[in-house]
């Protein structure tokens, strides 16, 4: 867990790789939509989903270990 104190740069990486590409509509967007109608079912689909929800996991166990550290 120490390892994400030594990644500053989540925010960014966030913001532009978990919500490439941006226009229609946001990657991540796309496939959480798919993912609560049902229809994520190939496998591309479901890598897909987890590369770009990468970054905002990660983000968020630092955020929580930051305010675990503060409190």
């Amino acid at each position: 867990m120490q390892s994400l104190d030594h990644l500053p740069y989540l925010v960014i990486a966030a913001l532009t790789l978990g919500l490439a590409p941006f226009v229609p509509e946001p990657h991540i967007w796309e496939k959480l939509k798919m993912l609560a109608a049902g229809t994520l079912v190939r496998p591309i689909d479901m890598f897909d989903l987890a590369l770009h929800a990468a970054p905002w996991v990660l983000l968020g166990a630092k955020l929580a270990r930051m305010a675990v550290k503060a409190g």
